[in-house]
């Protein structure tokens, strides 16, 4: 089972670079990720999903991929292509895998113009060695699926990384 964790930033920049720390720690086998978004709030209050896939763009390259393959089967190997490649974005378009949407963008509400949040679904990860790495870049812990003692340790285990060492 996943467990989702929901972390404020004060800007899009940190959100971002803590993003690509998660990727990183990924390929280091320390974290196995479902999905990772960033969700940002402008200015004058409207929220933007930063999706780490765009089902749209992949829809539309397989799309195009069997669309051309068809169309050799039927000598028309460019119209089976755009035909397809029509046909995967739309289908791309409406995929939604990972996180909920619209519950990225209910929750972002609660965060001030200009602020940033990061939203991991985890699968699982190695926390003593992810959260002191993750740690050193702030933010606010939102929201997580763990049970309260599990969270309460989360946050001990986090204030503990942020701790000045002596």
């Amino acid at each position: 089972m996943s467990n989702l964790f929901v972390i404020a930033y004060d800007d899009l920049a940190t959100a971002n670079q803590v993003r690509e720390k998660v990727f990183a720690l990924t390929k280091e086998h320390l974290v196995e990720l479902e999905d990772a978004v960033v969700v940002e709030r402008h200015e004058d209050g409207k929220i933007k999903l930063h999706q780490a896939v765009n089902h749209t763009a992949t829809g539309a390259a397989g799309g195009a991929l069997w669309g051309g393959v068809i169309g050799l089967l039927f000598l028309a190997p460019l119209l089976g292509a755009a035909v397809g490649a029509a046909a995967g974005a739309a289908g791309g378009a409406v995929t939604d895998t990972g996180i909920n949407d619209d519950f990225m963008k209910d929750l972002s509400q609660n965060l001030r113009p200009g602020a940033a949040a990061l939203f991991l679904l985890v699968k699982q990860a190695a926390g003593d060695k992810v959260i002191p790495q993750l740690a050193a870049y702030g933010g606010q812990l939102v929201q997580t699926s763990l049970s309260q003692e599990q969270e309460d340790a989360l946050r001990q285990a986090i204030a503990a990384a942020q701790a000045p060492k002596a």
